[in-house]
């Protein structure tokens, strides 16, 4: 009997493993200067984040022959951030990434993760949940009832086996973490040691010091902000950077597009999604993000984030729909529906924003030249449920 567990794909498999020839190559390409512990120059990690644009070429191999390689664009947004973010890194002060939700904060840390250390799975997850052992370290309770506190006995957290490597540690929704979870971090980065009092007596005394290259990069949502208020004291351990949306919208089309084809190559199929249906969906995510349109007209914006990560799910359930439910159903007919599940989350008055949206935004578009606008607006009932 086959083992189908074995033979299929990982789903998400971490950034390291995605674009490992990507990093082999930056690697050879910038042998300048590197911070210490860093896989990679500060330049070529800016490369590997951004995009290389044009291809980039190694020098001259032994028998003349030369390589070359286009890295692809990974984040889209504001190369100075980027660029920031890299120098934070390779300095004495962790770095905080900050953003409405949706904003690929989380991608970024993980992209940033694995072009310094060439890791990017050393994550703590922060909730409510969350205790001071997964930042600092735990115990093989066998083994400490056995033999006492002792170096075999000790579990490290993310964060010490970061330090004891020289890696960059990642810690998400750090303000979904009660306030003395957090505060295990302030010693952690501004010493860079962590004291294990219960081994005092081994050889280490107790105690744990980073290696050159440790880092660490936290995220947090800006609606989460009163959740759990970050102390003064851990807050200066952290250069804090703001990524906000996508700014360009022929960007952030391209980019929900690419992403819902990634998606779907996933299960063999293709993004069955014509132009004009991704426009339709850019495009409303855009008005009821920023509360106003393209042509400057108003609208009142849900309680739901209409984030781009929420563009790129629409955009491949409507791909999945088409490709396993052969039945000629326009997809742009199901769009009012999936919008409506994205934004009828938290807020019931959410569904008469959406309306009001349709009655005022989308009906006039369908007043001017083209069926596309038109046709959606037909499709209101939809929203009436």
């Amino acid at each position: 009997m086959t083992d189908s567990k074995a033979e299929s794909p990982v789903q998400s498999p971490p950034a390291e493993q995605r674009h490992a020839a990507e990093l082999t190559f930056l690697e050879a390409w910038d042998t300048g200067p590197r911070p210490p512990g860093w896989r990679l120059t500060p330049r070529a990690v800016v490369a590997f984040v951004m995009g290389s644009g044009a291809p980039l070429a190694l020098p001259p191999g032994p028998g003349g022959e030369r390589r070359s390689l286009t890295v692809s664009e990974k984040f889209v947004g504001d190369r100075a951030l980027i660029e920031r973010c890299v120098v934070t890194l390779a300095g004495d002060r962790g770095l905080m990434l900050v953003g409405e939700p949706g904003t690929a904060k989380s991608m970024l840390s993980e992209l940033l993760a694995a072009a310094v250390s060439g890791s990017s799975g050393l994550t703590v997850q922060g909730s409510a949940g969350t205790v001071e052992d997964q930042l600092r370290y735990g115990w093989n309770y066998a083994l400490l009832v056995a033999r006492g506190p002792c170096e075999d006995a000790l579990v490290p957290s993310p964060v010490l086996h970061a330090m004891r490597t020289g890696a960059v540690a990642r810690i998400e929704e750090i303000t979904r973490c009660l306030p003395e979870v957090q505060d295990a971090l302030v010693s952690i980065l501004s010493d860079r040691v962590l004291a294990v009092p219960e081994l005092r007596g081994e050889a280490s005394g107790g105690l744990e010091f980073a290696r050159a290259g440790f880092n660490v990069i936290a995220t947090a949502n800006l609606r989460d902000r009163g959740v759990s208020e970050m102390s003064s004291a851990l807050k200066r351990r952290f250069n804090f950077e703001t990524v906000p949306p996508i700014a360009d919208p022929a960007r952030e089309l391209a980019l929900v597009r690419r992403q819902a084809e990634a998606s779907l190559a996933e299960v063999g199929q293709p993004l069955g999604l014509d132009d004009a249906v991704m426009e339709a969906l850019v495009t409303a995510f855009r008005d009821l993000r920023s509360g106003r349109t393209v042509e400057g007209w108003a609208v009142e914006r849900p309680g739901t984030v209409m984030s781009t990560a929420e563009a790129v799910g629409v955009a491949s359930a409507l791909g999945l729909r088409a490709a396993f439910f052969r039945d000629d159903v326009d997809p742009l007919s199901l769009l009012p529906g999936y919008l409506l599940g994205v934004v009828q989350k938290d807020d019931p008055q959410d569904r008469a924003r959406l309306l009001a949206y349709w009655d005022a935004a989308v009906k006039r578009r369908a007043e001017g030249p083209g069926r596309l606008w038109k046709q959606l607006h037909d499709l209101r009932h939809v929203l009436l449920g």
